[in-house]
């Protein structure tokens, strides 16, 4: 199961899974969240005492706000906003639309801003020793593509990556209902109904699109740092 023994309870979070064992990805080298400032004393705790030493946030800044709990000392966080919000060509058509909820989006971004993606996997490669995890808001669609390459790097399968993209739904509607938001899923599924597809076909389609090695050699990350990124991600 691609779920088995993944998911990891840090208070304050919903949807936090370790990406170990998949591909050749080692327990504990790297993990994916929804928004780490959330987390509790406890939860902190719990991350530092997984091993996490490097938190990267992916969200803007406009996202970010003070942390409910003080960050432990020995944890460094890097902040690097993906999304790019002021190239307005690209968010223009995507902004506010069904389809920035799922990965129909993945490829158009990977392909419009490929050195935004390749700055957040140098800091993985580049971060001190221990554990690696990196977050946006939901943990599912800025911190997708960043296990998408990361993944495929790794050598996930294409069915790997879309079963473990879809483990975010139930804890995305798990956190919209504990803030006592409205969550419309009805929205999403008629949006790739439309497209004659599915979410999971759509993860799917975009992991058998991406070839990580071309895509990282394009994107200007060199051979010794994405051998280095290897070696991350192998828990070395």
């Amino acid at each position: 199961m691609a779920s088995e023994g993944r998911f990891l309870e840090w208070d304050g979070c919903f949807n936090v899974r370790d990406l170990g064992g998949l591909g050749r990805v080692a327990r504990g080298a790297l993990v994916r969240a929804d928004r780490l400032d959330a987390l509790s004393a406890r939860g902190w705790a719990a991350l530092a005492g997984y091993g996490i030493r490097t938190v990267v946030d992916l969200r803007n800044d406009d996202e970010t706000g003070g942390d409910r709990s003080p960050r432990p000392a020995g944890v460094r966080t890097v902040r690097i906003p993906l999304d790019g919000t002021e190239h307005r060509d690209f968010w223009d058509h995507w902004w506010d639309t069904p389809g920035f909820g799922t990965p129909a989006y993945f490829r158009p971004f990977l392909e419009r801003f490929p050195d935004r993606v390749a700055a957040v996997l140098r800091a993985v490669a580049e971060a001190p020793p221990g554990g690696v995890a990196f977050h946006c808001g939901l943990g599912r669609d800025r911190t997708g593509i960043i296990a998408l390459v990361l993944l495929r790097l790794a050598g996930a399968t294409p069915e790997e990556i879309a079963a473990d993209h879809g483990l975010s739904e139930a804890r995305v509607r798990a956190m919209y209902a504990a803030q006592g938001r409205r969550y419309d899923a009805g929205v999403i599924e008629e949006y790739v109904t439309g497209l004659g597809t599915t979410v999971h076909g759509l993860a799917l389609d975009a992991a058998r699109w991406l070839d990580a090695g071309a895509y990282l050699a394009d994107a200007g990350l060199g051979p010794a740092t994405v051998e280095r990124l290897g070696e991350r991600l192998r828990g070395r």
